[in-house]
This record gives structure tokens, sequence and C-alpha cells, in this order.
């Protein structure tokens, strides 16, 4: 999801690092341990259910429609997103990037267009989340990560937007000198536990972004006590059998109004 300039990163996704989350998340390959003996995670869904139209993807059960359909967006898709026209294409929903720390010296910064983007998806009636690209090293880092986005979401509420769900995208970064790279799966799982905390205190909903390997870093309780944004990409189904609430299925997806790449997902609803 997080795009890299000299201050940012984006995402080189490797479907491979499907197989390598998998085995994480499920204990394989550990010492002493047996695949055969670890329970699998589970994954809540029929992929049978999954309907493909163009680029968008549909969820149903019992013929009954399960899903909403939505992107994510930050600086890097421009200044000249028609928002009428993305809703008008059945977009509903929006994640908008509030902000980042900088992968070398860790500074944080406010998206060039969050405000812009907020506000425009949310006059165009579509549900508005936000998220923040972290690179915490400590909990300390992520509160303040945190408060950062609650400062800027008050920002954007004073303008008439209304955010529900928060994510937070931590991942790991291919740029020299990358300063959260390395953190133990033990920390990594603390930053996000701290991150998520302030958030919910702020009112909001937390939400955890990542891939499989992203994902794998972070402890089974935490992962079950907030929403999961799951991503991978170019395969027809996920591939890790998992309990998450939005899969992002593609990172160049083509939507009305925007004139750039675009990631797409869909936000299941069947609970």
């Amino acid at each position: 999801m997080s795009d890299w300039s000299p201050a940012m990163t984006r995402r080189a996704f490797v479907v491979a690092s499907a197989c390598l989350g998998a085995s994480a998340l499920m204990g394989c390959g550990s010492s002493g341990s047996s695949p055969a003996t670890v329970e699998a995670p589970s994954s809540p869904y029929d992929w049978s259910g999954l309907v493909r139209e163009g680029e968008k993807l549909s969820y149903y059960e019992d013929d009954q429609l399960r899903s909403r359909w939505g992107i994510d967006v930050s600086e890097h898709q421009g200044s000249d997103i028609n928002w009428s026209a993305v809703a008008d294409a059945g977009v509903q929903f929006v994640f908008v990037r509030v902000g980042n720390r900088g992968a070398t010296e860790g500074a944080l910064g406010t998206d060039e267009r969050f405000q812009q983007n907020a506000t425009g998806a949310a006059e165009a009636a579509l549900e508005v989340g936000a998220y923040f690209f972290s690179q915490a090293l400590t909990e300390d880092e992520a509160r303040e990560e945190a408060n950062f986005t609650v400062a800027r979401l008050s920002e954007a509420e004073s303008a008439g937007v209304e955010f529900t769900y928060v994510a937070y995208d931590h991942e790991a970064v291919d740029i020299e000198g990358a300063r959260a790279n390395d953190l133990s799966s033990e920390q990594f799982t603390a930053n996000a536990a701290a991150f998520c905390d302030v958030i919910a205190r702020a009112g909001y909903k937390p939400m955890l972004y990542g891939n499989p390997l992203d994902l794998s870093r972070l402890s089974a309780d935490i992962r079950s006590k907030y929403p999961v944004w799951y991503a991978e990409y170019g395969v027809d189904v996920p591939t890790l059998p998992l309990d998450f609430a939005i899969w992002q299925y593609s990172n160049t997806g083509t939507v009305p109004g925007i004139s750039t790449d675009v990631d797409l997902n869909i936000w299941f609803e069947t609970k």
C-alpha cells in the first residue's frame, strides 16, 4: 500500500510471500515442530461465492451480496481525483493515507493530499477510513504516530469528514538504511498494540494492515483482537487461510476518475 520515495516506501509485494507467511502463521518449520501437529488458521469464506466483474470483486453467500468494493489512495494518486466519477463507478469506501514516518530518518509527515482526498471522498458520499504508514521502532514512537494521526483526523473532521476505521500499516521496505526492517516479532506486535490502543481511546476502530509476511510478525492475539486488512496480489483467491475483514487484491487497478493505478479492495460483511 505504501509508496516510497526518499522519505516513503512502496512495498514490492511478492506472491511467494504468501507461502512464507502461511508457514509462519501456522508455526511450520520451527525447531522441533511437525506441520502435521500444528493447527492451521481457518478462513470463514467459501471462495465459490467470489464473483469478478472486470476488475471489481463481489462476494455472495446464499445468493446474498455480502461485500463492498473500495480503494485506498495517497498523494501518489495525484491531485486530480474526480470523486464523483469514482463513486459512479461503484466504489463504496476509501481509505486515505494520513501520513507516514520516514523509513530512514524517522520524521513524521502528513500526506500532501490527505485533507483533499478525505473531503473529496466524503462529499461523494463514500465511507472514509484512514491509514498511517509506520516505521516505529518502539511503543513510544507508535503512540507518537497514533497521536499524530488523531490530530490530522480531527482537522479533517472539522471540515465535515467522518472516520470510522484507522489502519496501522507497518511494512519492511527495500531501501538502504531502512530503520525498522529488523524488529523482533515481539517489538513489532507491541508497536502495533500501542498504536491501536491510542486510536481506540480516541474513539476510532483500529485495523491491522499487512501481507502474509507482515501479518506473520504479529502475534495471534493481536490479529484476533482487531480486524485484519490483508494484502495479496496476483491470485484468484486468497491463499492464506486467515479470518480477515478486507482483502486488498490489486495494486494496479484502474478506476474511472483516477488517472493512476490504484489499490483495489473487497470488504467482506458476513457477520
